[in-house]
C-alpha cells in the first residue's frame, strides 16, 4: 500500500487541486487512456482552429488537469518545440515553457482555483471574485506579437456566483490568441451562459489498465510502495476508472474502510453504536483527513448507486452486502438522505465543523431511512 504522505515545508502553499503528496497534475507529463482526445487539440492548434474556451468535463481524478497543463506547456512552447505534424501535445520536459508550467512562472500562464487562507489554515470552500479579478491584470498587459496566453480555472465547479458572472465576461469577449480550459466534474453546476461559450470535451474514465499504468506512475513519482497485485480487482472496481479515487483507496487503507462501510449498512436499520462511534473518531482525527475524505466518497457512492439501482429496477451486482438497503417506498426517504449528506459535508469543510458529528447523524439518519 501507499506510504502516508509526508508533511511538505511550511513555506509551501497546499494547492488545492493536488492530492496529498502525489505529483500535481502539471507535474504528471504522461497522460493515460485519452490519446484520441489530445490527438483532436493537437490537431485544432495546428491547424489553426483552436477555439477560445475548453470545457473538460468528467469523472474527477481521471486525467482532465494533466490534459489541461499538456495542452498550456504545447500551445506556450516555442513552435520547434511543439510536435509540428499536430499528432500529439508532447513537449519535451527541459524546456523553457516546460520548465516556467511546473513552476507556475510563465507569464503566459494564469490559473485560477480556491486558494489558501494562512490565516484560517484551510482552503477557501469555493473560487471568490477576487481570484477572477485577478484576470484583469493578466489581460492588461499585451502579450508579445504570435503569442498565446492560457487561462486554467480548477475546478470550474466551485466557482462562487460573482466569481462565475465576472468570469463569463471574459469568456464573451475574449482577447485574440487565449485559450480558456475550465476543468469540470460536475458541468450541471456551472451556468449555462459558461456552458454555451465553450467546446466541451466529455473525458471517459479509464480502462483498467490505464488505470493500472497511471495509478503506478503516480506511485513511483512520490516514491510510494505499488499496490498489492492481490488487491487490484476489488480496488479498481471501487476506483472506477478513477486515478485520484485508487490513489485515495491505496493511501487510506481504503479497502479496509470499504469492509467495515459494507458491515455498517449490511446490518441497517440496526446499528452497533460502540462500533459507530470508534469509527468516526478515528476519522475525526488531525492526521485523518484523507481517510474521512475516502470514507465519504465510499459511503455517498454506495449511497447514490444503490438509489439509482432501486429506480430502474436492476440489482447493482457490486452491491450485494446492500441488495436490501432501500426498503419499498422508501426511496426518496434515502435521496433526502443523499441530498443532506452531500450539503453538510460542504458546511463541514467551509466551516471546520466536527467531523464526527457529520458521521454518526448520518449513519442515524441511514437507519431512520432503512427502518421506515
Amino acid at each position: 500500500m501507499a506510504r502516508t504522505p509526508t508533511k511538505l515545508d511550511n513555506e509551501i502553499t497546499p494547492e488545492a487541486d493536488r492530492l496529498g503528496d502525489y505529483p500535481h497534475p502539471r507535474h504528471t507529463h504522461r497522460l493515460h487512456g485519452h490519446g484520441k482526445v489530445e490527438a483532436d487539440l493537437a490537431q485544432a492548434f495546428s491547424s489553426g482552429h483552436m477555439h477560445h474556451a475548453w470545457l473538460l468535463r468528467g469523472t474527477e481524478g481521471i486525467g482532465k488537469a494533466t490534459l489541461a497543463y499538456r495542452l498550456a506547456k504545447h500551445v506556450l512552447a516555442h513552435p520547434m518545440e511543439r510536435d509540428r505534424l499536430g499528432g500529439s501535445l508532447d513537449v519535451a520536459g527541459d524546456t523553457t515553457a516546460a520548465r516556467q508550467v511546473d513552476a507556475l512562472s510563465h507569464p503566459g500562464l494564469l490559473v485560477i482555483r480556491r486558494p489558501w487562507l494562512h490565516k484560517d489554515k484551510r482552503f477557501a470552500a469555493s473560487i471568490p471574485i477576487d481570484e477572477v479579478r485577478r484576470l484583469r491584470n493578466f489581460l492588461s498587459h499585451s502579450a508579445e506579437v504570435d503569442s498565446w496566453r492560457v487561462v486554467i480555472v480548477d475546478s470550474a465547479d466551485e466557482l462562487a456566483g460573482p466569481a462565475a458572472n465576472a468570469l463569463l465576461k471574459s469568456l464573451e469577449e475574449p482577447p485574440v490568441r487565449l485559450v480558456f480550459l475550465l476543468i469540470s466534474s460536475e458541468p450541471g453546476r456551472l451556468l449555462p451562459t459558461i456552458r454555451s461559450r465553450c467546446r466541451t470535451i466529455t473525458l471517459a474514465r479509464l480502462s483498467d489498465a490505464d488505470l493500472r499504468r497511471a495509478t503506478s506512475d503516480a506511485l513511483a513519482a512520490a516514491d510510494a510502495d505499488p499496490i498489492d497485485e492481490a488487491q487490484w480487482p476489488k480496488l479498481g472496481s471501487l476506483a472506477d476508472g478513477s486515478v485520484r479515487r485508487a490513489l485515495s483507496l491505496g493511501g487510506s487503507d481504503g479497502l479496509k474502510l470499504y469492509g467495515r462501510l459494507e458491515a455498517l449498512l449490511g446490518t441497517l436499520p440496526k446499528v452497533d453504536w460502540t462500533i459507530a462511534h470508534a469509527l468516526s473518531d478515528e476519522l475525526s482525527g488531525v492526521a485523518a483527513e484523507l481517510k474521512y475524505e475516502t470514507f465519504m466518497d465510499l459511503l455517498l457512492d454506495v449511497l447514490a448507486r444503490a438509489i439509482r439501482a432501486a429506480a430502474i429496477g436492476t440489482p447493482d451486482p457490486r452491491l450485494k452486502f446492500a441488495a436490501n438497503l432501500i426498503p419499498a417506498g422508501r426511496l426518496a426517504t434515502f435521496a433526502d438522505v443523499w441530498d443532506t449528506t452531500v450539503r453538510e459535508r460542504a458546511e463541514v469543510q467551509t466551516y471546520n465543523l466536527d467531523r464526527k458529528t457529520l458521521v454518526l447523524e448520518t449513519i442515524a439518519r441511514l437507519a431512520g431511512a432503512a427502518r421506515g
